[in-house]
């Protein structure tokens, strides 16, 4: 299975502060935005990654990220010119998905709970098995978002609306998506919103016109945080904070994860190590590297 993150968009709610870089190499407490979808996608085993983003930002990334070697990975880039929709991230990335199966995670997404890893495995599998998995989470306000219905006691899907006015769920679709091999050509498919952007959600319905569209609800003991705008970046700084300095962890370290899913070696963790110098990130990978943690 290939993985994209789409971290484009200009990043208007969040100005002054995007005004010359994009929201996603903004810092969430410790690290970049851009650490937390890109472990998402490691967590669920995907190692071959495309990042899109805009002309101006993408060689930041790249100077940021590299070929992904570091973290275990191979990491390619492609630019999106103007943010049409997250759908256009299928036709864009094409090439790079060659007929596979295929994740999106959006860069200003952050997912965070025990026994993640084995929801996302499962993702995959459904793909590889001719499904697609959407993630459903439970907000108060149901109509800033996509919106999954879902039959009671069986948790299928009745239907996906985007941003509808008199939302029939309270459960928000959340920004990673998991597609079967037939997502470019669907994707293709998609008109023009009256927004004119290439929705998402119209993909989904696509999938659930097809009976092949499965949805995951990420109750209790699951965080989802979308950093998109001034508040919600705070928010997201504020748990990210909490958890590790009460768990002794750090969320979403991909260099954690390559070194304990076996991508890179413990002489590699430690090069990362190094190079981060004395900061407490790099403190946390030399102690990952000496067994001070028990997994």
């Amino acid at each position: 299975m290939k993985g994209i993150i789409l971290a484009g968009g200009a990043g208007t709610r969040l100005y002054p502060l995007t005004k010359v870089t994009s929201k996603q190499l903004l810092p969430v407490y410790d690290k970049p935005m851009i650490y937390y979808p890109l472990s998402v996608l490691m967590l669920a085993g995907i190692r071959d990654i495309l990042l899109i983003s805009t002309p101006s930002d993408l060689p930041n990334f790249e100077r940021l990220l590299g070929d992904g070697s570091q973290f275990g990975v191979h990491i390619s880039y492609k630019v999106q010119e103007v943010p049409n929709g997250l759908a256009q991230a299928f036709v864009i990335g094409e090439d790079f998905i060659n007929g596979d199966s295929c994740a999106l995670v959006l860069g200003d997404n952050i997912f965070y709970g025990s026994g993640l890893s084995h929801i996302l495995k499962d993702a995959v599998k459904s793909a590889e098995n001719g499904y697609a998995t959407i993630f459903g989470y439970y907000v108060n306000d149901p109509e800033r978002f996509g919106i999954m219905e879902v039959e009671e006691g069986t948790m299928k899907i009745k239907s996906v609306q985007e941003k509808p006015k008199h939302p029939r769920s309270n459960y928000c679709i959340t920004g990673l998506y998991f597609y079967d091999k037939r997502v470019v050509e669907l994707a293709k498919k998609v008109k023009p919103s009256k927004r004119g952007e290439y929705e998402i959600t119209s993909l989904n319905a696509l999938y659930l016109r097809k009976k092949s569209l499965k949805g995951t609800i990420l109750g209790r003991g699951f965080a989802w945080l979308d950093a998109g705008t001034v508040d919600s970046l705070i928010t997201a700084s504020e748990f990210v904070q909490m958890a590790e300095s009460r768990q002794g962890i750090k969320i979403s370290a991909p260099e954690e994860i390559a070194y304990h899913y076996h991508w890179i070696s413990k002489e590699e963790l430690l090069a990362s190590a190094e190079m981060y110098g004395s900061s407490p990130y790099g403190q946390h990978l030399k102690n990952v590297a000496e067994g001070k943690y028990l997994y």
